[in-house]
């Protein structure tokens, strides 16, 4: 199962404060342990939303909306791609972090992503044909 880990963003992440040297060294310790697991298949910290955008999509237009974004809750500082057996071992990963925004509560969502399987009957073999074929082309990128 792969699962999407997001660090909520804080009022500091937004502002572009940038993380300490013990924090760095902290999350560096632990995307080792990570890694050394065989759970970790990516991760990164994201810039703030003010140097982001959004497309809104309505029927065939498209609007684009500059950041910066209200609701910081709302927002996504960072985020790993874990490969765990289960809900409850990514859990028990999350529960091990450092905490992302020290001296601050911080919130980490866990999401499980979809698999071919979740798809269904509608997920035809040529779907599944081309999906393999676009991530063979996008590892070779």
């Amino acid at each position: 199962m792969r699962f999407m880990i997001i660090i909520k963003a804080s009022q500091e992440s937004e502002a572009g404060v940038m993380p300490s040297q013990e924090l760095l060294t902290a999350m560096g310790n632990y995307n080792e342990e990570l890694v050394k697991a065989g759970i970790m298949l990516a991760g990164e910290g994201l810039h703030p939303s003010s140097k982001g955008a959004r497309v809104k999509f309505s029927g065939d237009k498209r609007t684009v909306i500059d950041g910066p974004f209200i609701e910081t809750k709302e927002l996504i500082a960072g985020f790993w791609l874990w490969k765990v057996k289960s809900r409850e071992e990514a859990l028990e990963w999350v529960k091990r972090c450092p905490n992302p925004m020290p001296g601050t509560e911080a919130e980490i969502e866990i999401r499980q992503v979809f698999e071919a399987e979740d798809f269904g009957a509608e997920f035809t073999p040529e779907l599944r044909e081309q999906e393999e074929r676009v991530w063979e082309q996008a590892k070779k990128n």
